[in-house]
C-alpha cells in the first residue's frame, strides 16, 4: 500500500513538473523571436479586470467585454495562472509595398526622413521654429521636438502647449499627423493663417515619443514595430502615479520617461495631449482611479468640442467609441503608471488621450483620411489653451514677478490648482464658466482672494499684486466684484469687437479676449 501511495505521489510530481515544462517551454518558444505578445481574451469569468490591468497591459476593450492587451514574458506567465483562454494576435505591418508620397503624406518616414524632415522644419522656419533634442537614447536614436511660436525661444506671457504622439512604437496614425500638423501650422502662418496659435501659444509638439519601439524592425521601415521600448517595457505603465506610486509597474523609470519627465520640469504646459490608437476615442481623466477629477465638466465639453469637430469633417461611424467618441479613463479601464494622470496630479497639467484609429497602424493609404477628419479638431483643441482665467501675479511693491499658488475655493481638489511661473509669473487656469473665488498666496507674501466671472469662450485676465508681509499685516479678505458695465476699447457699450473691458464696482478692470473657431 506504501507503494502504491508513493507511485502515485511521483506520479502527480512528475505530471505537473512535466506541464509547467511544456508550459515554460511553449512560452520560451513564444517570446524566441519578439519580446512582447499581443492577445485577446474574454473575461467570462469576470475577474476583476482592473486587478488583471496591473498584471499585464490592457490595450482596450470592446462592448461585448473581449479585452486586447501586451505582455512581455514575465507579465505572461503572470497572466498564465488565471488560467484562462486567450488568443494570440499576430502584429500585420507590412506597408513595404505602398507607393508613397510626401506631397500627400500617405506613408510612414524612415527613421533618417524623420530626423531630416524635423531639422528641415526648423532650417526653413528658423524665425518661429526651434528644433529641440530632448534626450538621446542608448540606441542612438533622439526624442526629438519641435517649438513653434513668434518669439521662439524667448519666455512670453503665452500658456505653453504640448503635442506628443505613439509612446507605443506601433501606434502610429498620430506619428504622420504630428508632423503634417507641423507642415501645415508653419507654412500656414507664413500665408497668413494661424496667427492666434502662433503669436499667442508656446506650442511643442514630438511626433515619436517611442523611436526605439517604432523602428524595432530596423531603421528602414516602421515594419516590425512595438507597442513596448528597447526594454521591452510600457511606456504608458512607468511614470509615477497618484495611487501606486513612484514606480507602479515594478520596472525603474526608463530613458524615454525621464527625458519626458524633465521636459515637464523645464517648460510649464497647461494643456497637452497624448495620440494613441487601437480605438477611437477621446479619454480624459482619471485612468487609476474612480476620483471625478474638479473639472469633470470642463473635461466632458473638452471632449465633446474634439469628437464632434470630428463628426463634421469625417464618415459616418468613425470616432464614435464609448460615449459618442468621449469617455472617463477609469470608466473605460485602469491605468496605473499612465502619462495622462502623471501629467494631471504631479504636473498640474491637463492632459488627455486620443486615440485616433482602430487600427495600430494604418494602411498609409488611408492617413490622408485621418488627417482630413481631424484636422479642425487638432487645430481648435490648441487654441483652448487660450481660454479660461489667466493673468499674471506680481510684487506689490517692486512689480517683480511671482511664483504664486493659483487655488479655485471650494472647488479645487486632487492637484487642480495651478502656479503662476516665472520668470513672467503668468498662471493659466482652464476651467468652466463660472462665478469663482480665487486664491493667490506665495511665500513671504499676505494672501489675497478674489470673486470673478469667468465667461465662455474668452480669455478672462486677471492680473494680481501680492504684498510682502513685512509690508501690511492684515487678515486677507474676499473681495467681491461686480460687473457694473462692459466696453470696448474705445469705452463704446454693445460693441461687437471680439475684446471687451468689464468695468467692477471697487473700480478694476478686467480685459477679455473671444477667441474665434476655425
Amino acid at each position: 500500500m506504501r507503494r502504491l501511495l508513493n507511485f502515485r505521489i511521483i506520479l502527480i510530481f512528475t505530471i505537473i513538473t512535466n506541464n509547467l515544462y511544456s508550459q515554460n517551454s511553449f512560452v520560451d518558444s513564444l517570446f524566441n523571436s519578439k519580446g512582447e505578445q499581443y492577445f485577446s481574451f474574454n473575461n467570462s469569468r469576470e475577474i476583476n479586470l482592473n486587478q488583471i490591468s496591473k498584471l499585464i497591459s490592457i490595450d482596450h476593450k470592446t462592448n461585448d467585454q473581449t479585452i486586447f492587451a501586451y505582455a512581455n514574458k514575465k507579465q505572461f506567465l503572470d497572466f498564465l495562472k488565471l488560467e484562462m483562454d486567450y488568443q494570440i494576435i499576430e502584429d500585420v505591418i507590412n506597408i513595404s509595398q505602398i507607393n508613397n508620397s510626401r506631397s500627400n503624406w500617405n506613408y510612414y518616414p524612415t527613421y533618417q526622413e524623420y530626423e531630416s524632415m524635423m531639422q528641415a522644419f526648423a532650417d526653413s522656419f528658423p524665425s518661429i521654429c526651434k528644433l529641440h533634442n530632448l534626450g538621446t537614447l542608448s540606441s542612438g536614436h533622439k526624442i526629438l521636438a519641435v517649438q513653434i511660436s513668434d518669439n521662439v525661444g524667448i519666455p512670453e506671457n503665452e500658456p505653453s502647449f504640448l503635442y506628443t504622439s505613439s509612446m507605443h512604437g506601433n501606434e502610429l496614425t498620430g506619428y504622420v499627423l504630428m508632423l503634417r500638423l507641423i507642415d501645415e501650422l508653419l507654412n500656414g502662418y507664413s500665408g497668413g493663417n494661424y496667427l492666434d496659435i502662433i503669436n499667442e501659444i508656446d506650442l511643442w509638439i514630438n511626433p515619436l515619443a517611442n523611436p526605439d519601439g517604432a523602428y524595432a524592425g530596423g531603421d528602414h521601415s516602421v515594419n516590425g514595430a512595438t507597442r513596448n521600448n528597447a526594454n521591452w517595457v510600457d511606456l504608458n505603465r512607468n511614470y509615477p502615479d497618484p495611487q501606486d506610486g513612484q514606480h507602479p509597474d515594478g520596472n525603474s523609470w526608463q530613458e524615454e520617461t525621464i527625458i519626458f519627465m524633465n521636459l515637464a520640469d523645464s517648460i510649464p504646459f497647461s494643456m497637452s495631449c497624448n495620440f494613441h490608437t487601437g480605438a477611437e476615442v477621446f479619454n480624459y481623466p482619471w485612468d487609476t482611479w474612480n476620483n471625478l477629477t474638479a473639472d469633470d465638466g470642463w473635461w466632458q465639453d473638452l471632449g465633446s468640442m474634439y469628437a464632434d469637430t470630428v463628426h463634421d469633417y469625417s464618415s459616418p461611424g468613425y470616432f464614435n467609441y464609448l460615449n459618442n467618441g468621449i469617455t472617463n479613463g477609469w470608466d473605460w479601464y485602469e491605468v496605473d503608471g499612465g502619462r495622462q494622470d502623471f501629467m494631471n496630479y504631479f504636473k498640474l497639467c491637463r492632459e488627455s488621450t486620443i486615440e485616433l484609429s482602430n487600427t495600430k497602424t494604418p494602411n498609409p493609404s488611408t492617413l490622408p483620411g485621418f488627417w482630413n477628419s481631424n484636422k479642425a479638431s487638432l487645430v481648435n483643441y490648441i487654441k483652448q489653451s487660450l481660454v479660461g482665467l489667466r493673468g499674471i501675479v506680481t510684487d506689490s511693491i517692486t512689480g517683480q514677478p511671482l511664483k504664486s499658488r493659483v487655488e479655485i475655493f471650494a472647488h479645487d481638489v486632487d492637484s487642480s490648482h495651478v502656479y503662476s511661473h516665472l520668470p513672467i509669473g503668468n498662471y493659466h487656469r482652464h476651467i468652466s464658466p463660472g462665478n469663482y473665488t480665487v486664491n493667490f498666496s506665495c511665500n513671504g507674501y499676505q494672501s489675497k482672494s478674489i470673486n470673478i466671472d469667468v465667461l465662455s469662450g474668452t480669455a478672462s485676465l486677471l492680473d494680481v499684486q501680492l504684498a510682502p508681509f513685512s509690508f501690511v499685516g492684515v487678515i486677507p479678505q474676499i473681495h467681491s466684484k461686480k460687473i457694473i458695465k462692459e466696453v470696448d476699447v474705445l469705452g463704446r457699450e454693445g460693441s461687437n469687437n471680439n475684446i471687451k473691458i468689464k468695468i467692477y464696482n471697487d473700480g478694476s478692470s478686467v480685459k477679455t479676449i473671444s477667441h474665434k473657431h476655425n
